[in-house]
């Protein structure tokens, strides 16, 4: 089990008694607004989605490593962050990370904190090779943490992805082991 801590926040590999907390946390709708592809809308289809999780875990191929998040101080679950291995490769895994605040954390430095530890497990512990990301445009919280844990833009596409009855544009980052060792 993966288990990992920053000065304020813990981060660790979801467990069986964590299923409401993820259900709660994939169905608000503000905490999934930019991210409606993977908001979960019934109980039934998230404990589908969480048992895929659990299982994905004792693989040894695994594929996921999305963390419940929480604080140190409270124990209380401010999100998700992680990321989906895309290709495993001989140089190492490509994957694309991401991560998802409930809205009364945000702006508080958490998903910062949070999403430079899980680069510093993927590097240093996982074997990645290659992390993108991204983001729409119009979601500068987001692409603020990806440039604060010195992520590099790699492309802007502009009228690109259909949201929420607008065309709108996304960025995408990205951070290869060698750009993080230089930050570090």
């Amino acid at each position: 089990m993966i288990y990992m801590e920053t000065e304020r926040l813990i981060l660790r590999d979801y467990q069986e008694k964590d299923f409401e907390q993820y259900y709660r946390l994939k169905a608000d709708p503000k905490t999934m607004y930019y991210l409606q592809d993977i908001q979960l809308f019934t109980k039934e289809e998230a404990y589908a989605d969480f048992q895929m999780v659990l299982d994905d875990m004792e693989k040894p191929d695994r594929k996921f490593y999305f963390m419940h998040i929480e604080r140190k101080d409270l124990h209380e679950q401010i999100g998700s962050a992680g990321y989906t291995v895309i290709d495993d490769t001989p140089v190492g895994k490509f994957v694309h990370a991401g991560y998802f605040i409930y809205p009364e954390f945000w702006g508080k430095g958490y998903t910062t904190e949070a999403f430079k530890r899980v680069l510093q497990f993927a590097f240093q512990e996982n074997n990645v090779y290659r992390v993108s990301t991204g983001c729409l445009a119009e979601n500068a919280g987001s692409e603020r943490v990806m440039q604060k844990c010195g992520l590099i833009k790699e492309a802007e596409h502009i009228d690109y992805e259909w949201h929420d009855g607008k065309i709108k544009t996304r960025l995408e980052y990205r951070m290869l082991k060698r750009e993080w060792r230089q930050t570090t």
